[in-house]
């Protein structure tokens, strides 16, 4: 997700649904939204000359083309009437898209793609903070825990980034994160609604915001494609996938495997472009993955009691 991985935009099953036909499609679907979303730095990697506020605008705009088509599927040519039952929710909603997808994309364009996704992979911590701060939920010790050792991933990180003279790049990384984070806190408040027409209001918003921002909207036939195939390919179309999929499968399971997006992507860059990561970066991002990981093992164990 951004890379905007929305993992909280479907309520998923409560319990492990491998007896569930359509388990076994749903996880599928999951897998390759993840996949599509982990091309994001590569993508951006690919880019020959626009500048970053163009990107902003010509991704974000082939976004909200692509998810219209999409939402107009979805509620039978509604669209109006789907935008409307988002309400405020959508909007605010809207905002914290905007400004996690435009800080994820000057992450990529400062810094590596392993920090950037790295840093990207803590989302789900300032989601439980602020869902803390914002609806009192209560945050189980294990995730302060898993928090503490995710921080302590996040410092080797930025330490090499500073050393490197990428700490803008690793700033607008963390901004990314707490700004999905504000996001699926507003997708928890609206759990009973369907979100995707917030995700186009904040395509618009980061549309418009570029369109402000730069000095001219010029840009070569090549990067215009990369762009299209940010916004609707990289984007929507998992958008889309996942939120199909997770009806399927388990929130826990959705979390791992979401954690596939911060391992590919500097796969893919590396492989793509060769862009290799440093070793702290690799060192920090490992245990950040570690800290999420066993936090959502750990937060399986009622499942896991329940279904036994």
């Amino acid at each position: 997700m951004a890379r905007d991985t929305p993992s909280t935009l479907v309520a998923a099953p409560a319990l492990p649904a491998a007896h569930d036909p359509r388990y076994a499609e749903g996880v599928g679907l999951v897998l390759l939204a993840t996949l599509l979303w982990s091309i994001s730095g590569l993508l951006v990697r690919s880019i020959e000359s626009t500048g970053s506020w163009q990107l902003v605008v010509y991704r974000s705009a082939s976004m909200v083309v692509s998810l219209l088509v999409i939402i107009a599927l979805r509620h039978r040519g509604r669209v109006v009437a789907a935008f409307r039952a988002v309400g405020w929710l959508g909007v605010l909603g809207g905002v914290c898209f905007a400004v996690s997808s435009i800080c994820y994309l000057f992450s990529v364009l400062n810094t590596t793609v392993a920090n950037t996704a790295f840093l990207y992979a803590t989302t789900p911590f300032f989601a439980a903070i602020l869902a803390w701060l914002v609806m009192r939920e209560r945050v189980r010790p294990t995730t302060w825990l898993a928090l503490a050792v995710a921080i302590t991933g996040t410092g080797l990180m930025v330490l090499e980034g500073v050393e490197a003279g990428h700490w803008l790049g690793n700033l607008f990384g963390l901004l990314s994160a707490v700004g999905f984070g504000a996001q699926m806190v507003v997708v928890r408040f609206g759990r009973h609604l369907d979100m995707m027409p917030s995700m186009c209001l904040g395509g618009v918003l980061a549309t418009v915001a570029g369109l402000v921002m730069a000095a001219d909207v010029a840009i070569a036939p090549h990067d215009l494609g990369i762009c299209f195939l940010m916004g609707s390919v990289q984007l929507a179309v998992p958008l889309a996938l996942f939120t199909l999929g997770s009806r399927f499968v388990p929130v826990v399971q959705l979390s791992l495997l979401a954690l596939l997006d911060p391992v590919f992507n500097p796969l893919w860059a590396w492989l793509g472009v060769g862009e290799v990561p440093g070793s702290l970066t690799l060192l920090g991002g490992a245990v950040v993955l570690l800290a999420v990981g066993a936090d959502a093992l750990w937060a399986a164990r009622p499942l896991r009691t329940v279904a036994a």
